[in-house]
């Protein structure tokens, strides 16, 4: 049991600090088929092992400057009151039906992971030419300019992660490109702090309602926390490409896993 948890928590925050997303995707199927936790007990636990290991990662990625705080602080606004929002629906929600929605935002992360990588958008230098100050213009214009989007989006990813237990990671890290023009290297640190923002607010509201087994989740947090800073160190030297590819083909046979145990 205590391999199994080592092994379960190493892996969730070595794709956590690779991917900047992922990690209660791995963490809830681990508590729940492998150290057999309740459902709604591994969902609350999930969101709290996330809410600190992404923490630690940010803060990590912050100080190496791949976080942009001013557009982590107007994702996370919205994504916390979706989250809180989403853990009121999420106590009263069927296990079934939890579950089944869960595996179906593994497929949909699977879907966007194994997609073609396409060149659609410039990088935000060659949008604005070179120099520091000309990309932070253009980012902060992207930022205004997609104010609604990313509200709607953030609210979204929020209601998701409260009601399942998902960081929603693998929807915001694309977002953040595409609405916010930063680098992916900068949206991987500023979805970390998104992350630990919604996954904080969604274990607050299981708190008290849903119990919680603390000395297992502390264990395997720690697993998680030093897995990230791997993952994080990887992050540099392995193909993104080929990790997003081997990681969704996983999600595949976990979610149809899920489905037929729990909702078939």
């Amino acid at each position: 049991m205590v391999l199994v948890a080592i092994v379960a928590g190493a892996a969730t925050g070595i794709v956590l600090g690779l991917l900047g997303s992922g990690g209660s995707i791995i963490a809830v199927p681990a508590l729940l088929y492998l150290l057999h936790v309740e459902p709604k007990q591994a969902i609350a636990m999930s969101l709290g092992i996330v809410a600190i290991t992404a923490t630690i990662a940010a803060f990590d990625n912050w100080r190496r400057g791949n976080v942009d705080i001013r557009v982590a602080a107007v994702f996370g606004l919205f994504g916390v009151a979706g989250t809180f929002g989403g853990t009121r629906l999420g106590v009263h929600t069927p296990v079934a039906l939890q579950l089944g929605l869960f595996a179906m935002v593994m497929l949909a992360a699977a879907w966007r992971m194994l997609k073609t990588k396409k060149q659609l958008l410039r990088q935000p230098a060659q949008l604005a030419g070179a120099g520091g100050p000309s990309i932070d213009i253009a980012e902060s214009e992207n930022l205004k300019a997609h104010l609604g989007q990313i509200a709607l989006l953030g609210i979204g990813v929020g209601a998701l992660t409260g009601l399942v237990g998902v960081g929603g990671g693998f929807l915001i890290v694309p977002a953040l490109v595409l609405l916010s023009g930063i680098p992916m290297k900068t949206a991987i640190g500023t979805s970390l702090a998104i992350v630990a923002a919604n996954s904080s607010t969604g274990f607050a509201g299981y708190m008290g309602v849903v119990p919680v087994d603390w000395m297992m989740m502390v264990s395997f947090t720690a697993v998680t926390v030093a897995g990230s800073f791997a993952g994080t160190r990887l992050a540099h030297r392995v193909s993104q490409e080929t990790l997003k590819r081997s990681f969704g083909v996983f999600l595949v046979f976990v979610a149809s896993y899920i489905l037929l145990k729990s909702v078939l």
